[in-house]
């Protein structure tokens, strides 16, 4: 794909934003954050996103 290509594609893409509030999770050693299900057909494999990551707090350890 070239760079034209790519510029025409971003601006014919309907631009939507969703406000998350997430707990991080882990799988293995890696930590994630789980999309929900709700955004299946708004988010495809492949889709850019741009992604801000504040951190609102931390969870105690409960062991």
């Amino acid at each position: 794909m070239t760079s034209r290509s790519l510029l025409r594609a971003l601006f014919d893409l309907e631009m939507k934003s969703y406000t998350l509030v997430k707990r991080i999770a882990k799988h293995g050693r890696q930590n994630v954050i789980v999309i929900p299900s709700i955004l299946q057909d708004k988010l495809n494999h492949g889709a850019i996103v741009q992604l801000k990551i504040d951190v609102l707090g931390k969870d105690e350890d409960k062991s």
